[in-house]
């Protein structure tokens, strides 16, 4: 089948990298795509969010599944648009995508579905917001309600901060992402990574991940998009995986079917594990990044057959026709996230980047997030720039060797942690 994946960062890059290697896949598109995808795909200069031209791209291309990989796209109204065009899409309507596009939303979905979660209010003022803050102490988070990239979250560990966190997004920090603010109670615990495809026959769940979003080693510094990942999760055994099933997942789906809403595409829920309680920190409604990248160095057989499955409302089907889902290897995936100086509050461009393409070989794949092709081969992009993916037999033994990867890597102000899949 013809394949087109939207968009152009590293969890693009690496679905676009497992479908290459999916037997059902005969003809692979990107778009926007970028220099590294196009060595495995035609690529087509159509911004991810540019919903009329992406549509008109499917249909020149007369492509037979559509996979979005960012969000923005699917709560503008892409997958929307291609259902009703008659092209299969991987992502959910843009109303059922307010999961993720307002978290705001999310909450009022996890109450009326009787899901875990922190205690949260939200305010559209700054002033309520502030008195709130006023009844307790110690620390708390600050959320902007939209869309910010990963970076709307703080978690304030007094008033003064949290004061300070709600104030930048009412004075527009975020843009209209901060016109609104939840505010909630800061869990603790273990994050766990929780994704599946769903669609209304079925859930498949992915392999279980972990993602290190704190920019600094031993969980410090400000949130990121996500610094790193492994998989498995040690937390995710069997017995939790059916809970998660049974108390996230199911009934926040059966919610959203209440109001109307059929949701295809991958369901991601950011989960906080404290010995036997689990509760929803938030709701994504695409795969994670980075997750994505260890999950597809994982990935086996013809990941093609399970996304055309769910865009097609037929997951239910396959899954009683494989007894499973896609399947896993064995053993285990690290990968490092190197992000370009002044991340997360801001990135450095067209610095030259040294050593990437040697690596790409047995057990090591190099996925790019923020690059472009210069005059001197590979330079940086953006904030995020590389994700160096590594597998093994375990744990210790993938890590070792996606930081033996890393280490033959060189760029000015080059940032990355030290403890992924470490921290004891």
């Amino acid at each position: 089948m013809r394949v087109l994946v939207v968009g152009g960062g590293g969890r693009e890059h690496a679905l676009t990298w497992r479908l290459k290697h999916s037997a059902s896949v005969t003809e692979l598109h990107a778009a926007p795509g970028s220099a590294a995808i196009a060595r495995l795909a035609a690529c087509h200069d159509v911004a991810a969010d540019d919903v009329p031209a992406q549509l008109k791209l499917a249909q020149r291309l007369a492509v037979e599944l559509v996979v979005i990989g960012p969000e923005a796209p699917l709560v503008a109204g892409l997958a929307n648009q291609l259902r009703a065009a008659g092209i299969a899409t991987v992502g959910p309507d843009s109303a059922a995508a307010e999961l993720e596009g307002s978290k705001a939303f999310a909450k009022e979905i996890m109450n009326s579905a009787g899901v875990p979660t922190a205690e949260h209010a939200t305010f559209s003022e700054e002033a309520p917001a502030l008195a709130y803050l006023e009844q307790g102490a110690g620390p708390i988070v600050i959320k902007a309600d939209g869309l910010a990239a990963g970076k709307g979250v703080t978690v304030a560990q007094n008033r003064t901060e949290a004061s300070a966190a709600v104030a930048e997004c009412f004075e527009g920090r975020f843009g209209q992402a901060g016109a609104r603010v939840v505010i909630e109670e800061c869990l603790l615990g273990t994050e766990l990574s929780f994704i599946a495809l769903c669609d209304e026959t079925g859930i498949v769940p992915m392999a279980s991940s972990q993602d290190h979003k704190r920019l600094g080693e031993g969980d410090l510094g400000p949130n990121t998009g996500g610094m790193g990942a492994f998989s498995p999760s040690p937390l995710c055994n069997s017995a939790l995986t059916e809970r998660i099933l049974a108390e996230v997942m199911e009934p926040t789906l059966a919610e959203l079917k209440r109001r109307g809403l059929t949701f295809r595409g991958f369901l991601y829920a950011g989960l906080m594990v404290d010995g036997d309680q689990i509760k929803v920190l938030e709701f994504n409604v695409r795969c994670g990044d980075p997750e994505t990248q260890v999950l597809m160095a994982r990935c086996e057989g013809d990941l093609g057959l399970w996304l055309l499955a769910t865009a097609r409302g037929e997951l239910g089907l396959l899954k009683d026709s494989f007894a499973a889902g896609p399947t896993w290897s064995n053993g285990a995936a690290v990968g490092v996230t190197l992000a370009s100086r002044g991340y997360p509050a801001s990135s450095e461009k067209g610095v030259v980047i040294e050593g990437v393409d040697s690596l790409d070989g047995e057990g090591v794949v190099v996925f790019h997030a923020g690059t472009k092709a210069g005059c001197s081969g590979w330079e940086t992009n953006g904030g995020r720039v590389l994700t160096v993916c590594a597998t093994g037999e375990s744990m210790s033994e993938a890590a070792e060797a996606a930081y033996a990867a890393v280490d033959q890597i060189r760029f000015d102000g080059m940032q990355f942690r030290r403890d992924i899949a470490r921290k004891g």
